[in-house]
């Protein structure tokens, strides 16, 4: 049974109109402190008086002036820190939820966070609820530094650091891309092919719900295999608001847009670029690419394009040289489906890109979603150049307005403290032991180091006083939102504690 959601009761919904507007707090011992609110950002009015309101927002109540209040609900894209991987919350103007992908695991991450976190302080915090309502859920491929985060929200055994538990968490639709891992004759493999004058291609796809669960079945050859596996039986056992079955389905091409997101009967359209789907004798399939079983996870990507008004974003999971080849041939003609805004960085900044592809996209921003302490070193500086090259240039008095290059990894920070003094709880009794600094070298630390994706942490060791302490960490939030004609961009400015912000308009 679904549980019912609680939402706090507040007299009045608004927006802030201003593209920044303090919040005034006050904190439990009666410290003002201030924070910084985005353009389109939703709060709860509490009470008014004069010139200012007293609001919550993004959990935390304070007072706002009325001046930057009285706008509208926009077209907002998070994209979330998870390290190396992607994940992307979006949230239309009529308040539809869209998930896309999430990230490693957390118990593969550095930093223990991933989407999974994000979603989790967007709904109890900043909304107040006790339930997760996504709209849709969407894997770009099966990769697990993309379904990782995912599986983490839909797995009961991963409650770490989530406030709002997996039975709490309900899901309308989930989307995905069709390539799966199989066990076929015994071996892990990613499906069988079929050669054809026109190519190679993959015949094994998974589809609806019911293919899914008929493709679990260990008894099936070929069965659905390892973690892939795992995260999709886990995904199967998700409930919509209504607490039927989560519905499941595989997009390609061929469908256009995604379900529900059809401008002719939404505001938000959303474009179905790719996988590009054939059929071989009757059964449906996708392009098989050479080189390895990576370049066709990779290469089968979603590919999407997020339309509202004027606005144009493209979703590009990590295609590479090859399938970006493919689909310019595959659009001959129509390259100007590719064209955009913004787009997200193919493959968290590798090179391994079609300059020519880049170039059909003209994009005003770039948003690379890369990690420190990972083995691939994303993003590429070839990359970062042919982003710039290839983006849209506007320039207005002298200075540039696009392209712009964001990055999660730069925009990401942490502050370091060293230790002077430390306090030791006492093994008997009450009280602690005090270690002076001149002391804190003879204090030897065991640390467990762990990069993105690694199974298993490396075992180091360290001084305790030639190290130094993480004391806050800024995760790398990239911020976009639009009313369909007017964008902006924002990153947290961890010197000030300000947003950073970039505004431009829509060239579509």
């Amino acid at each position: 049974m679904i549980l019912e959601h609680k939402r706090e009761i507040m007299t009045t919904t608004d927006y802030v109109k201003s593209d920044t507007a303090k919040l005034s707090c006050v904190n439990s011992k009666g410290k003002k402190y201030s924070v910084e609110l985005l353009w389109g950002d939703e709060v709860r009015i509490l009470s008014s008086n004069g010139t200012t309101a007293k609001i919550k927002a993004r959990g935390l109540e304070g007072t706002i002036k009325k001046s930057d209040l009285g706008g509208e609900p926009l077209l907002e894209t998070y994209f979330i820190d998870v390290g190396q991987g992607d994940g992307m919350l979006i949230v239309t103007p009529d308040r539809r939820h869209l998930l896309m992908d999430g990230g490693w695991p957390r118990r593969f991450q550095p930093t223990n966070k991933n989407a999974a976190d994000f979603v989790d302080w967007k709904f109890h915090k900043d909304y107040g609820m006790d339930q997760i309502e996504l709209d849709a859920v969407l894997c770009s491929h099966n990769d697990q530094d993309h379904y990782g985060g995912l599986w983490d929200l839909f797995n009961p055994a991963e409650t770490h650091e989530l406030d709002i538990k997996t039975k709490n968490v309900v899901v309308e639709n989930f989307y995905h891309a069709g390539l799966s891992w199989w066990k076929l004759n015994g071996k892990k493999s990613l499906g069988r092919t079929a050669e054809t004058t026109e190519g190679k291609f993959f015949t094994d796809l998974i589809d609806s719900r019911a293919t899914v669960m008929n493709a679990l079945k260990t008894t099936r050859n070929p069965h659905l295999r390892g973690e892939w596996s795992q995260f999709l039986k886990c995904a199967t056992k998700i409930k919509t608001k209504s607490g039927t079955a989560m519905p499941m389905k595989r997009l390609s091409h061929c469908d256009e847009f995604v379900p529900g997101f059809d401008p002719t009967s939404s505001d938000i359209g959303i474009k179905v670029l790719a996988p590009v789907e054939f059929d071989i004798e009757g059964d449906e399939a996708i392009r098989y690419f050479s080189g390895g079983p990576s370049k066709n996870t990779n290469g089968n990507s979603l590919l999407l394009r997020v339309d509202y008004g004027r606005f144009r974003m493209l979703l590009t999971g990590d295609l590479n040289t090859k399938s970006m080849r493919a689909l310019l041939d595959d659009w001959t003609g129509q390259r100007q489906e590719f064209e955009c805004d913004i787009a997200k960085a193919c493959h968290h900044g590798s090179d391994d890109v079609s300059y020519e592809f880049l170039s059909a996209l003209r994009p005003a921003v770039t948003v690379i979603s890369s990690g420190d302490n990972e083995s691939h070193d994303h993003p590429r500086p070839g990359i970062v150049a042919a982003s710039a090259t290839t983006g849209y240039l506007m320039i207005d008095n002298d200075k540039i307005i696009s392209p712009l290059i964001y990055s999660t990894e730069l925009a990401r920070s942490v502050k370091l403290g060293k230790p002077v003094k430390a306090r030791v709880p006492k093994s008997t009794g009450t009280g602690t032991h005090k270690i002076e600094k001149a002391d804190l070298n003879k204090i030897s630390l065991t640390l467990e180091e762990t990069n993105a994706g690694q199974r298993n942490p490396k075992t180091k060791y360290r001084r305790l006083g030639s190290s130094h302490v993480v004391s806050g960490t800024i995760y790398g939030l990239v911020n976009i939102r639009t009313d369909g004609d007017r964008i902006l961009c924002a990153t947290m400015n961890e010197a000030k504690h300000e947003w950073e912000i970039k505004v431009l308009q829509s060239r579509f």
